[in-house]
């Protein structure tokens, strides 16, 4: 039997992790067998356009409007959704509309609040739930954002046909903090996108994003919780054994970038810093590559996207010893506590100086991205998507 899928992209280059997942989603539709599945694509903002010229799918543009906004995001948790799922396509324009397509499931690979405002058949995606196991910090908890989120991955839980996660702790966070099947979730492990990998610098990166000779990277927007600061002090622990170790950071300011400055400035390692701020896709792999490693001290799991793409490129990899980190990578990359900075700086020294230790991480990561990589992503997503299409009663 032949199945009609529709791909809901609603995410933008600015949102990160989000948009990255996002198009790794899209390179899977595109390659799912056509005896099988017809795919149809739902725009939001034309940050897509030029990505659909390079898969063969048919692209819709869709127009919110009005409801772009109402209801959205502030008003979404506190809607009756039974009664809103069950007329919204009678008033609703964008839901007639995608009605109206006749697609047997609907994927949602940014894990919004479309995926239930939108009365489709959906497959939705839960990233993280680290708001139950990180409350600590502001970004998921203070300002009733504790609550919006909760109310969000209930009425997701609630109304998707199925759900995807990033690993079998996520699967399991899942299960152990909402009433859902078993069944219903599949675990479908990140992939570093194929555009990260690159041989070459793009053109003009050195006037763009001048680096020092060797670096330690790290690839976070300046959440409290990427846990920056630890870096921090442990480069002020190793400045003197060290003179020329180095930092680079990229990414944009968020709540922890103004208590990060003055950090620098009262251990005094501002010498050994170097903030790049937003990178293109395009010159990400070039980071990269030039990096002696990336250490990734986030409190924030399951798993996560840039050690993957580190390794893609042969970079070193060192990241917190949290959730499902040691699932996701296995022994192509080192471990620590992100809230020792004695055991970071020790981690840091070893990448410093020790060159067999980071070519034998190098190997090992190229290895591991071997084994997992796009392809294999796109044949599990086709054997999930079977899955939930699936006769209740076969």
């Amino acid at each position: 039997m032949k199945h009609k899928i529709g791909l809901f992209l609603d995410t933008e280059p600015f949102e990160g992790g989000a948009f990255q997942y996002s198009q790794t989603i899209l390179e899977a539709v595109s390659a799912l067998p056509r005896d099988r599945f017809d795919v149809v694509a739902a725009l939001t903002n034309d940050s897509w356009s030029g990505q659909m010229k390079r898969h063969d799918l048919k692209a819709l543009k869709v127009s919110f409007g009005f409801w772009k906004h109402f209801p959205g995001k502030r008003l979404s948790g506190y809607l009756p959704m039974t009664p809103w799922r069950k007329f919204a396509r009678s008033f609703h324009a964008p839901s007639k509309f995608l009605n109206a397509q006749l697609c047997d499931l609907w994927i949602f690979p940014a894990q919004d609040i479309f995926t239930y405002l939108l009365p489709l058949p959906a497959l939705g995606s839960i990233h993280d739930l680290m708001h139950r196991y990180e409350p600590q910090f502001p970004e998921v908890s203070a300002g009733g954002e504790y609550g919006k989120r909760e109310r969000h991955y209930r009425h997701l839980c609630a109304c998707a046909k199925g759900i995807v996660v990033d690993s079998e702790v996520g699967r399991k966070q899942v299960l152990e903090s909402y009433r859902i099947s078993p069944q219903r979730i599949h675990v479908l492990p990140y992939v570093a996108r194929r555009e990260i990998k690159k041989e070459e610098d793009s053109p003009l990166f050195d006037d763009r994003h001048p680096l020092p000779e060797k670096f330690i990277f790290y690839p976070a927007q300046f959440w409290q919780h990427k846990n920056h600061r630890v870096l921090i002090l442990a480069l002020a622990l190793l400045r003197e054994k060290i003179p020329d170790i180095h930092l680079v950071f990229t990414g944009t300011g968020k709540n922890g970038f103004t208590s990060l400055e003055k950090l620098i400035g009262d251990v005094k390692v501002s010498r050994h810093v170097t903030f790049s701020g937003y990178v293109s896709d395009a010159d990400m792999a070039c980071f990269y590559r030039r990096a002696r490693a990336m250490m990734m001290p986030t409190f924030f799991g399951p798993t996560n996207i840039p050690p993957l793409e580190a390794m893609t490129n042969g970079c070193p990899t060192a990241v917190s010893d949290i959730y499902g980190m040691r699932e996701q990578l296995g022994s192509a990359s080192l471990y620590f506590n992100p809230s020792s900075a004695e055991e970071v700086a020790q981690v840091m020294e070893k990448l410093w100086c020790d060159d067999k230790l980071c070519d034998e991480l190098s190997r090992q990561g190229l290895l591991r991205t071997s084994q997992w990589n796009q392809g294999h992503f796109n044949r599990m997503l086709s054997q999930i998507l079977s899955e939930v299409l699936a006769p209740v009663n076969s």
